[in-house]
Protein backbone atom coordinates (compact mmCIF):
# COMPACT_ATOMS: atom_id res chain seq x y z
CA UNK A 1 0.00 0.00 0.00
CA UNK A 2 1.37 3.48 -0.95
CA UNK A 3 1.45 5.46 2.17
CA UNK A 4 1.36 9.15 0.88
CA UNK A 5 0.33 9.84 -2.28
CA UNK A 6 0.65 13.41 -4.00
CA UNK A 7 -1.37 13.93 -6.94
CA UNK A 8 -0.33 15.41 -10.17
CA UNK A 9 -2.91 16.98 -12.05
CA UNK A 10 -0.37 19.36 -14.03
CA UNK A 11 -0.76 21.88 -11.45
CA UNK A 12 2.88 22.30 -10.58
CA UNK A 13 4.47 23.16 -7.11
CA UNK A 14 4.86 19.41 -6.67
CA UNK A 15 9.01 19.03 -6.00
CA UNK A 16 8.53 21.56 -3.32
CA UNK A 17 5.44 19.76 -1.61
CA UNK A 18 7.29 16.28 -2.15
CA UNK A 19 10.40 17.44 -0.17
CA UNK A 20 8.31 18.60 2.89
CA UNK A 21 6.99 15.16 2.99
CA UNK A 22 10.63 13.79 3.07
CA UNK A 23 11.43 16.53 5.30
CA UNK A 24 8.91 14.94 7.70
CA UNK A 25 10.29 11.47 7.54
CA UNK A 26 8.21 9.88 4.47
CA UNK A 27 8.60 8.95 0.84
CA UNK A 28 5.72 10.59 -1.00
CA UNK A 29 4.48 9.02 -4.15
CA UNK A 30 3.64 11.56 -6.93
CA UNK A 31 1.25 10.02 -9.72
CA UNK A 32 -0.89 11.38 -11.83
CA UNK A 33 -3.24 7.78 -12.45
CA UNK A 34 -6.52 7.99 -10.63
CA UNK A 35 -5.57 4.43 -9.67
CA UNK A 36 -3.12 5.09 -7.36
CA UNK A 37 -5.84 6.87 -5.12
CA UNK A 38 -7.18 3.45 -4.86
CA UNK A 39 -4.94 2.10 -2.17
CA UNK A 40 -3.38 5.47 -0.46
CA UNK A 41 -3.43 5.82 2.80
CA UNK A 42 -2.86 9.69 2.59
CA UNK A 43 -3.69 11.85 -0.22
CA UNK A 44 -2.32 15.30 -0.69
CA UNK A 45 -3.36 17.74 -3.32
CA UNK A 46 -1.34 20.99 -3.80
CA UNK A 47 -1.56 23.18 -6.99
CA UNK A 48 -1.08 26.69 -7.77
CA UNK A 49 -3.18 28.35 -10.69
CA UNK A 50 -6.70 28.41 -12.00
CA UNK A 51 -10.23 26.90 -10.94
CA UNK A 52 -11.05 26.41 -14.68
CA UNK A 53 -7.84 24.53 -14.98
CA UNK A 54 -7.61 22.68 -12.08
CA UNK A 55 -11.08 20.94 -12.25
CA UNK A 56 -10.60 20.52 -16.02
CA UNK A 57 -7.34 18.63 -15.66
CA UNK A 58 -8.78 16.42 -12.60
CA UNK A 59 -11.25 15.51 -15.16
CA UNK A 60 -8.78 14.80 -17.68
CA UNK A 61 -6.93 12.54 -15.35
CA UNK A 62 -10.05 11.14 -14.35
CA UNK A 63 -9.77 11.81 -11.16
CA UNK A 64 -13.03 13.80 -9.16
CA UNK A 65 -14.61 10.72 -8.80
CA UNK A 66 -11.88 9.21 -6.72
CA UNK A 67 -10.87 12.10 -4.71
CA UNK A 68 -14.50 12.18 -3.88
CA UNK A 69 -14.68 8.50 -2.92
CA UNK A 70 -11.36 9.09 -1.10
CA UNK A 71 -12.94 11.88 1.33
CA UNK A 72 -16.35 10.08 1.72
CA UNK A 73 -14.25 6.95 3.06
CA UNK A 74 -13.00 9.66 5.19
CA UNK A 75 -8.74 8.90 4.36
CA UNK A 76 -6.49 11.55 5.35
CA UNK A 77 -6.62 14.12 2.76
CA UNK A 78 -4.45 17.14 2.68
CA UNK A 79 -5.35 19.98 0.35
CA UNK A 80 -2.99 23.40 -0.53
CA UNK A 81 -4.19 26.52 -1.97
CA UNK A 82 -5.82 25.67 -5.12
CA UNK A 83 -6.33 22.01 -3.45
CA UNK A 84 -8.34 24.09 -0.57
CA UNK A 85 -10.05 26.00 -2.52
CA UNK A 86 -11.18 22.66 -5.39
CA UNK A 87 -12.75 21.37 -2.49
CA UNK A 88 -15.34 24.06 -2.28
CA UNK A 89 -19.01 23.84 -4.21
CA UNK A 90 -18.43 26.29 -6.96
CA UNK A 91 -15.69 28.87 -7.52
CA UNK A 92 -16.35 32.72 -8.79
CA UNK A 93 -13.51 32.68 -10.68
CA UNK A 94 -13.66 32.43 -15.09
CA UNK A 95 -16.98 33.26 -14.86
CA UNK A 96 -18.31 30.51 -12.59
CA UNK A 97 -16.84 27.11 -11.78
CA UNK A 98 -18.00 24.11 -10.81
CA UNK A 99 -15.85 22.20 -7.83
CA UNK A 100 -15.36 19.16 -6.07
CA UNK A 101 -18.71 19.64 -3.42
CA UNK A 102 -16.74 18.92 -0.64
CA UNK A 103 -17.19 21.37 1.60
CA UNK A 104 -20.33 23.54 0.82
CA UNK A 105 -19.33 27.01 0.31
CA UNK A 106 -18.18 29.30 -2.62
CA UNK A 107 -14.55 30.75 -3.65
CA UNK A 108 -14.53 34.39 -4.38
CA UNK A 109 -12.26 37.38 -5.23
CA UNK A 110 -10.27 38.94 -2.95
CA UNK A 111 -11.64 42.27 -3.05
CA UNK A 112 -10.80 46.10 -1.70
CA UNK A 113 -7.73 48.65 -1.54
CA UNK A 114 -5.07 46.26 -1.02
CA UNK A 115 -2.90 44.24 -3.81
CA UNK A 116 -4.40 41.24 -5.49
CA UNK A 117 -2.88 38.96 -5.62
CA UNK A 118 -2.25 38.56 -1.83
CA UNK A 119 1.38 37.64 -2.25
CA UNK A 120 3.77 36.98 1.02
CA UNK A 121 3.71 36.47 4.35
CA UNK A 122 1.04 36.88 6.92
CA UNK A 123 0.01 36.36 10.40
CA UNK A 124 -2.00 32.84 10.46
CA UNK A 125 -4.38 33.09 13.71
CA UNK A 126 -5.73 29.76 15.74
CA UNK A 127 -9.32 30.19 15.56
CA UNK A 128 -9.58 26.90 17.34
CA UNK A 129 -7.61 24.55 18.83
CA UNK A 130 -6.93 21.69 16.56
CA UNK A 131 -3.97 18.59 16.48
CA UNK A 132 -2.97 20.00 13.17
CA UNK A 133 -1.16 23.31 14.85
CA UNK A 134 0.85 21.29 17.71
CA UNK A 135 4.04 22.96 17.95
CA UNK A 136 2.73 25.84 15.87
CA UNK A 137 2.57 29.39 18.07
CA UNK A 138 -0.64 31.12 17.25
CA UNK A 139 -0.81 34.06 14.71
CA UNK A 140 3.04 32.71 13.06
CA UNK A 141 4.09 34.09 9.58
CA UNK A 142 3.01 31.96 6.86
CA UNK A 143 3.25 32.08 2.58
CA UNK A 144 0.15 33.18 0.82
CA UNK A 145 0.03 33.36 -2.87
CA UNK A 146 -3.74 33.67 -4.11
CA UNK A 147 -6.43 35.98 -5.70
CA UNK A 148 -9.48 33.84 -4.40
CA UNK A 149 -10.43 32.48 -0.75
CA UNK A 150 -12.91 30.17 0.09
CA UNK A 151 -15.98 31.27 2.18
CA UNK A 152 -17.61 28.06 3.72
CA UNK A 153 -21.20 28.49 4.85
CA UNK A 154 -20.56 26.40 7.55
CA UNK A 155 -18.20 28.85 9.72
CA UNK A 156 -16.92 26.17 12.18
CA UNK A 157 -14.92 24.51 9.95
CA UNK A 158 -12.30 27.11 9.56
CA UNK A 159 -9.79 26.66 12.26
CA UNK A 160 -7.19 28.95 11.02
CA UNK A 161 -8.01 32.81 9.23
CA UNK A 162 -5.93 35.49 8.49
CA UNK A 163 -6.34 39.85 7.57
CA UNK A 164 -5.67 40.66 4.31
CA UNK A 165 -8.13 43.63 3.92
CA UNK A 166 -10.55 41.77 5.23
CA UNK A 167 -10.80 38.13 7.40
CA UNK A 168 -9.82 35.42 5.11
CA UNK A 169 -10.43 31.84 5.89
CA UNK A 170 -6.78 30.27 6.08
CA UNK A 171 -7.14 26.50 7.62
CA UNK A 172 -10.16 24.51 7.19
CA UNK A 173 -10.78 20.79 8.87
CA UNK A 174 -13.78 18.80 7.92
CA UNK A 175 -13.89 15.27 8.80
CA UNK A 176 -10.83 13.53 7.56
CA UNK A 177 -9.59 16.64 5.39
CA UNK A 178 -7.59 19.50 6.25
CA UNK A 179 -6.92 22.16 3.53
CA UNK A 180 -4.07 25.15 3.67
CA UNK A 181 -5.13 28.51 1.87
CA UNK A 182 -1.30 29.38 2.01
CA UNK A 183 1.75 27.11 1.39
CA UNK A 184 3.29 25.26 4.10
CA UNK A 185 6.16 24.00 2.00
CA UNK A 186 7.08 27.63 1.56
CA UNK A 187 6.41 28.82 5.24
CA UNK A 188 9.74 28.02 6.79
CA UNK A 189 9.65 25.88 10.19
CA UNK A 190 6.20 26.06 11.15
CA UNK A 191 4.67 25.02 7.51
CA UNK A 192 7.01 21.91 7.80
CA UNK A 193 5.91 21.07 10.74
CA UNK A 194 2.27 21.36 9.60
CA UNK A 195 3.11 18.42 7.17
CA UNK A 196 4.76 16.61 9.96
CA UNK A 197 1.63 17.01 12.48
CA UNK A 198 -0.34 16.15 9.65
CA UNK A 199 1.36 12.75 8.52
CA UNK A 200 2.19 11.64 11.91
CA UNK A 201 -1.62 11.97 12.79
CA UNK A 202 -2.66 9.98 9.41
CA UNK A 203 -0.60 7.44 9.52
CA UNK A 204 -1.07 6.65 13.44
CA UNK A 205 2.20 7.20 14.41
Amino acid sequence: MNDVLIVDYGAGNLRSVAKAVERAGYRPRVSDDARALDDARVVIVPGVGAAADTMRNLREHGMVEPLRAVIAARRPFLGVCMGMQALFTSSDEDGGQECLGIVPGVVRRLTGELKVPHMGWNNLHQRRPHWIFDGIPDDAYVYFVHSFYGEPEDPEVVIGDTEYGRTVPAMIAYESVVATQFHPEKSGEHGLRIYANFLKHALGE
